[in-house]
């Protein structure tokens, strides 16, 4: 399956959150309290065209419940954005392009120009925070890392988030054959 029939596939935020099993409390609070970073709008609502946002992620995830609503509050506020969701084993195939270090992380982002063609990519988690996560985070026993990475999310506010999503998006239109791969940025993602 091409990303393009997995995003005509895909669920809309809101049929996402009404769906939400595991994590429900924590997955409503967050999306209520999304402060986006203005700017990170104003510079996706500049680029040309209409783009659209595959998420892969599943309830169960604590990156996906601190990540997605923001990329949910990103595709509302920007007029030439759209956002589908599926899970990662509701798309195998697609998520199977889409490895980290040989890993299903998720959430992963996967960006389309308005035919359907895929841009770039981005995720399992901001880049500061996927550094942590390689060096420190790895290393720490689930009940001490899930902790720490909540503690970075909060103190973030989305702010990375947003800031990364815009570059991909900025990469997608711009960029050429240097696109975001996970979390690699392309050559003037910060510069524009």
């Amino acid at each position: 399956m091409t990303s393009a029939e997995a995003f005509d596939k895909g669920r809309t935020f809101t049929a996402f959150l009404d769906a939400v099993e595991a994590n429900s409390d924590l997955w409503r609070t967050l999306a209520n309290r999304v402060t986006l970073h203005h700017e990170s709008v104003a510079r996706i609502a500049a680029v040309a065209g209409r783009w659209r946002l595959l998420v892969l992620a599943d309830d169960w995830c604590g990156d996906a419940v601190n990540i997605l609503p923001v990329i949910a509050g990103l595709a509302d506020a920007a007029p030439n954005l759209t956002l589908r969701i599926l899970g990662r084993e509701e798309v195998p195939d697609v998520m199977d392009r889409h490895l980290t270090h040989g890993t299903r992380s998720i959430p992963v982002a996967i960006l389309l120009d308005e035919r359907g063609e895929e841009r770039g990519w981005w995720g399992p988690r901001p880049r500061v925070l996927q550094e942590w996560f390689e060096v420190v985070g790895r290393t720490l026993e689930k009940p001490h890392r899930y902790p720490a990475l909540r503690r970075w999310y909060a103190r973030d506010r989305g702010v990375s988030t947003c800031k990364e999503i815009a570059d991909l998006i900025w990469c997608g239109a711009n960029g050429g054959a240097e696109v975001y791969r996970g979390t690699l940025p392309c050559k003037g993602a910060r510069a524009a």
